[in-house]
């Protein structure tokens, strides 16, 4: 949709009123509760918590601080209150700050109206165009914030310096009724914050000298990971007075939500999906990694896990699983629990080892927490296996684990064909019985990835061993592994 510009004479005769940016996102967020729209689609397990905290904030024309750990939809929640804008709102034509018609705060606007009057051109700004995002680092000055006197404006206009018309305005008054994000807000230097000060809270700003009374129009979001993981900087405590909200934003609380969360984001084309078949408790045993990453000892707790590593290891996961399939020279195949070999680079590159991690080695921790998944899964669907067993006691794991000690094990291939995948498992009769009597309901099309993850499930309590060499995985009676080393 396109609006035809018009006069200021036009625009006062269609009745049109000043609104403040603040009131916008105030009104159309009412309607959208009256009418029970979703108002923040598209961010998921926020539900309850962040988004009714939020929306609380925005009703009461707050600046709003997010604070949370990384990968916690931060910047995804300030974006998304772009669709709580107006869809067009009308500016001066020409004006760097968007001045409103009826409200013209600039000089170069003010004298535009006071010469054209009623015949002053008019544009019209989308809500699309109506978001800023500044990135708060180390080198950011308050010229690239706020402004400051341009010299070439100046020679060029043959102004001096006295002269306010040779200011060069910054990311900020450019900002002028819009939203505006500043992300990591405690990497901004203490001074570049007090600079904020008057903006939040009076309204001016000042330039090398010029005090300019100028009401900016703005919403202010910024976001922020909490200052006791933060050691770059902090907020100054002041700034922080002048901030309406502060809320505090988490990860995903179950692995539905997880789940969600990452089927929405990741970038998976057609052909990915059409090869490769995904099992539900693949996709579980992908969001529990997180959740084991997040309680894990060698893990910095106060950095976080970010929900971008799932996304990551999802789309890592497909592709291990599709280059099987093209080296095979097959269209179709289903993911196995091998392929998860292929998401440690996906985990290494996303978690904060601390001292006792990095001696263990960052591929091994890895390798841990996809065990520590399968083994926090796995009582969800067979009977829990006791860590002490009676002499002679029978349990529903007694005919496998006997299997082993009979057969001496087998290898698993990475890049064996579905065939030959399909046939070793086969050749373990004990998996077959296990699966029928405890999992009767499952879709044949999962049922060689539940026999890998009954043989990682019992590695994992110690029933089995499994060793990794260049090629795949060899499964092996736990005890006659050890007599062999012998």
């Amino acid at each position: 949709m396109e609006i035809n510009n018009i006069t200021l004479g036009q625009l006062k005769a269609s009745g049109y009123k000043t609104k403040s940016v603040k009131d916008e996102l105030r009104n159309n967020l009412r309607d959208k509760i009256k009418s029970g729209q979703a108002v923040f689609e598209g961010v998921h397990g926020f539900e309850n918590t962040v988004i009714p905290e939020l929306e609380r904030a925005i009703l009461s024309r707050h600046n709003i601080n997010l604070l949370g750990l990384r990968g916690q939809a931060k910047t995804r929640l300030a974006r998304k209150m772009i669709e709580l804008l107006d869809e067009y709102i009308p500016f001066v034509t020409g004006s760097e700050i968007n001045d409103d018609p009826l409200n013209a705060i600039s000089r170069f606007a003010k004298d535009l109206i006071e010469e054209k009057g009623d015949e002053t051109p008019i544009s019209w700004l989308h809500r699309s165009e109506r978001f800023f995002e500044k990135l708060a680092t180390p080198d950011v000055t308050v010229a690239d914030l706020i402004g400051d006197v341009d010299p070439i404006k100046a020679a060029n206009l043959k102004l001096s310096y006295a002269d306010d018309r040779v200011i060069h305005f910054g990311m900020i008054p450019r900002a002028n009724r819009c939203i505006f994000v500043i992300n990591e807000l405690p990497d901004l230097q203490a001074r570049i914050q007090v600079a904020l000060f008057n903006i939040l809270q009076e309204g001016d700003i000042q330039i090398r000298g010029f005090k300019l009374r100028m009401p900016l129009d703005m919403q202010f979001v910024f976001t922020a990971n909490p200052e006791d993981y933060t050691n770059r900087g902090s907020i100054v405590t002041p700034l922080k007075d002048r901030i309406g909200s502060q809320i505090l934003t988490h990860y995903p609380e179950s692995v539905a939500i997880a789940r969600t969360i990452t089927e929405q984001e990741s970038k998976l084309d057609q052909n990915q999906t059409d090869i490769v078949h995904v099992p539900s408790l693949a996709r579980d045993i992908l969001e529990q990694i997180s959740f084991e990453a997040r309680d894990s000892e060698y893990i910095d707790n106060k950095s976080g896990v970010s929900a971008r590593m799932s996304i990551t290891a999802f789309e890592n996961l497909i592709s291990t699983a599709e280059r099987r399939a093209l080296k095979a020279g097959t269209d179709k195949t289903v993911l196995r629990l091998s392929d998860f070999i292929g998401i440690i680079p996906a985990i290494t590159g996303k978690v904060e080892l601390v001292y006792e991690g990095e001696q263990e080695g960052a591929a091994s921790v890895a390798q841990s927490l996809i065990g520590s998944a399968i083994r926090t899964l796995f009582s969800d669907f067979f009977p829990k296996i006791e860590k002490l067993e009676k002499p002679g006691e029978k349990t529903p794991y007694s005919d496998l684990t006997e299997w082993f000690f009979a057969e001496n094990g087998f290898e698993l291939l990475d890049e064996a064909s579905d065939a030959e995948y399909q046939t070793i498992l086969d050749e373990v009769t004990p998996l077959d019985i296990l699966v029928k009597k405890y999992q009767p309901q499952l879709d044949k099309k999962d049922l060689y990835f539940m026999k890998e993850f009954i043989l990682w499930a019992l590695v994992e309590y110690k029933k089995l061993s499994k060793d990794r060499f260049a090629q795949g995985h060899q499964f092996k009676d736990m005890y006659g592994s050890y007599i062999s080393k012998l």
